[in-house]
């Protein structure tokens, strides 16, 4: 038997290569699981992948990623299909955590005014599918196959901007409630597995997807002095919290927004 009861276990995590999800990585590895993580990127951000790679190995660990489109069906199947192929029985492990963190999203508005763009329907469709519905399909496929244990964490990245209104937010805002609604659904389907399932509400966080909204500067500044702990959120005190949601005696805690801002919702 090992030494380490986690060594055959593993972290899923989709959208591994960057932001919330890369720190998830590092500190899913850090506490001694494999990592499978599915990613979409170009030539030009590959090292990124690489360095996350070679941070989870430095662990003793093994990285299982893939450069897919996370949303898209056939891409999904065959991801989870290669998962349970990799885990074979239970004597080779099961997913002990999985992170849903895709954030590619549109953010244009509902109406404007004169020549402005507004948001198409196809716009408002790959918004949702790819930010909200994607956790259903994913988590669906995980526990049909039998790759994610009892006892398995699932969580989901939500934000404040699921109950306000954010400027520059477009529709993300309304698929941030969706995913809410769809952590309560799964919550209440896998409670009977002993698969808990909860939304993490991180505080303003200085990632790349963040980057991407306008008015990003002025939104990271306004809470960076409004949070009661004198800074921003970061990446790694999101992975961290995660991992302190793994431990076997938090069983009871699923179907809720949990916040880890440091006290940010105090103030905004």
């Amino acid at each position: 038997m090992s030494d380490n009861p986690k060594k055959l276990d593993w972290a899923l995590v989709l959208g591994a290569s960057s932001g919330f999800g890369a720190a998830a990585c590092r500190a899913f590895a850090a506490d001694g699981l494999n990592i499978f993580g599915v990613h979409l990127d170009r030539r030009a951000t590959l090292p990124l992948v690489d360095k996350v790679v070679s941070d989870i190995e430095s662990h003793g660990r093994t990285a299982r990623f893939f450069n897919s489109n996370a949303a898209q069906d056939d891409a999904r199947e065959s991801v989870l299909d290669a998962i349970m192929e990799e885990l074979g029985d239970e004597s080779q492990g099961r997913i002990r955590a999985v992170l849903h963190s895709l954030a590619f999203g549109n953010l244009l508005p509902y109406t404007a005014d004169g020549d402005s763009r507004t948001i198409s329907r196809a716009g408002m469709e790959m918004t949702f599918d790819v930010m909200a519905h994607s956790l259903v399909y994913w988590t669906r496929g995980l526990v049909e196959r039998g790759t994610l244990a009892e006892g398995g964490r699932v969580f989901a990245m939500t934000s404040e901007g699921s109950t306000k209104i954010w400027a520059h937010y477009g529709a993300v805002s309304a698929v941030k409630a969706t995913l809410d609604a769809h952590v309560r659904r799964l919550a209440y389907e896998l409670a009977p597995k002993g698969i808990t399932v909860n939304a993490i509400r991180a505080g303003v966080t200085d990632t790349p997807a963040a980057r991407v909204i306008g008015g990003s500067d002025e939104l990271l500044a306004r809470a960076s002095s409004a949070n009661p702990s004198g800074r921003l959120t970061t990446p790694e005190d999101v992975a961290n919290a995660m991992v302190a949601l793994c431990d076997d005696r938090t069983y009871w805690i699923t179907g809720n927004v949990i916040g880890v801002d440091g006290g940010e919702i105090l103030t905004s």
